[in-house]
């Protein structure tokens, strides 16, 4: 495959991909503002619990199986069908268990609400299951843009299904309408496209072709898992609901551009690289060049989110939500590396490199806890953990790349820090420009103070990449005119 038929199905992918996520992002936002002003801060906090839950379920539903589909290239249609019948026993067992486990659950957090959220949520975890195959052969043929359709349609559907039923009356529980009807429908498109015999036995024949790969896939996911939920765990139960409501409102928002912007590019990256795993040389040239877009990106939307933390989450949230800001803010620091360390485990498992990815996901998740702890029962405020949490991850960006360069590619390290050096120049040049407004605007408009700052730091970055040659904006927008014309 040659750099330019690469260029292209890379593009084709972002680009039906972007549609459908940047379409979401207005949805869901528009989603997430209508449930905040209807529903408690302290509703949030139990679902929120329940999600942390199945989402440590739904790592054995997987097992590695999703991205082993799409790197082996040998898989006949019987192992198919065998792995699929492994996947649909395992979920419907997963799925008993989680439904057994909503006892000592609520029991645990004291909560009779969460037994039967968690009950509710079984049926979510069945369907994840049984779609992992038929859904990673949308990605392994490369069908983005039925993806992005199909993502789209389902988002949308599922908000308004969600509203539908708080405006209703039916309280907490509208939030899970989304997670369980999107299952459903996902596998009832994902089979009618990919349909699978189901056999009565695991198919285990077939899982050994693909456990020296999965194995050390779904080892990182268990640990990933910790590094990501074991905060809202600990505030649960040693804070409040209430508090835990306002944080994970905060880690929300920070994850906003995470799951929409290298959400885009990091489905895409993994079929398209699988293609070259023999050929590493290329395909670390090819990802430093994603690293050096992504780094365009999450740098100066860190800066920008920082200064921008009141207006984003009072225009989004209301008032109510206020409590949510400082931790918003803090969060916002790691915005721009977590952008870029997300799409780290694309290279590992485009490579075969699944057991480094593990080694450094291990350190990462060490890391994580220690810091959570720390914050959770030394100084015991939603700020401290999510101090804990910016400083941890700036540190595994550091180890994770290191692994990356120093063993996966056999790389000198510096060519990747090359990658940084004029995005983090923006982002200073933008520090230096809102610190004075953030100040100024204080008193200000929320709504006012957001589109003046975002005004001008996009105008700043826009001058920037024109002035430093990394995108000439200037001859783009001209040949859009000259087409209108």
């Amino acid at each position: 495959m040659d750099n330019n038929t690469i260029k292209h199905q890379l593009f084709s992918g972002v680009f039906y991909t972007a549609i459908a996520k940047y379409s979401g992002i207005l949805i869901s936002l528009i989603i997430a503002a209508i449930l905040a002003r209807l529903l408690s801060p302290e509703d949030f906090g139990i679902v929120a619990i329940a999600t942390v839950i199945i989402s440590f379920f739904n790592i054995f539903t997987d097992m590695g199986l999703f991205s082993a589909v799409i790197q082996k290239k040998d898989l006949t249609t019987h192992d198919l069908n065998n792995i699929y019948s492994f996947s649909i026993w395992t979920g419907l067992i997963l799925a008993l268990l989680f439904f057994a486990a909503s006892w000592p659950i609520s029991f645990y957090y004291k909560s009779s609400t969460l037994r039967i959220l968690c009950q509710l949520l079984s049926i979510d975890l069945f369907f994840s299951s049984a779609r992992i195959v038929p859904d990673a052969l949308f990605f392994k043929n490369k069908e983005f843009k039925f993806i992005a359709i199909r993502s789209l349609v389902i988002q949308l559907f599922c908000g308004i299904a969600a509203i539908i039923a708080a405006l209703t009356g039916a309280g907490l529980y509208a939030l899970i309408i989304a997670p369980i009807f999107s299952s459903i429908l996902l596998f009832i498109i994902s089979y009618k496209r990919y349909p699978q015999y189901l056999y009565l036995s695991f198919g285990l024949s077939s899982i050994k072709k693909i456990f020296s790969y999965s194995a050390y896939q779904f080892l990182f996911n268990f640990i990933n898992y910790f590094s990501r939920n074991f905060d809202k765990l600990l505030i649960g139960k040693y804070l409040n609901m209430k508090l835990l409501g306002y944080y994970d409102k905060s880690y929300r928002l920070m994850m906003l551009p995470l799951q929409n912007i290298t959400a885009v590019i990091t489905p895409v990256m993994h079929p398209i690289f699988s293609d070259f795993q023999h050929d590493i040389n290329k395909l670390a040239t090819s990802y430093e060049r994603v690293v050096r877009l992504l780094s365009f990106i999450g740098f100066p939307l860190s800066v920008l989110f920082f200064f921008t933390s009141k207006e984003i989450t009072l225009i989004i949230f209301g008032d109510q939500w206020l409590p949510s800001v400082p931790v918003f803010q803090i969060l916002s620091i790691s915005i721009g590396i977590q952008i870029i360390l997300s799409s780290s485990g694309s290279i590992f498992q485009a490579t075969n490199d699944t057991k480094d990815m593990f080694i450094s996901g291990l350190l990462s998740s060490t890391l994580n806890v220690i810091g959570i702890l720390l914050g959770t029962f030394y100084f015991g405020t939603i700020e401290a953990i999510a101090w804990c949490i910016v400083i941890t991850f700036s540190i595994n960006f550091v180890q994770c790349y290191l692994i990356m360069y120093k063993i996966t590619f056999k790389r000198k390290f510096t060519l990747l820090l090359k990658q940084f050096l004029s995005p983090i120049l923006i982002s200073l040049i933008l520090i230096l420009i809102l610190l004075p407004l953030y100040f100024l605007l204080a008193n200000t408009n929320i709504l006012l103070s957001f589109i003046i700052k975002g005004s001008i730091s996009f105008v700043i970055f826009g001058c920037y990449v024109q002035f430093v040659g990394e995108y000439d904006i200037k001859k783009k927008i001209l040949s859009m005119i000259r087409k209108l014309k």
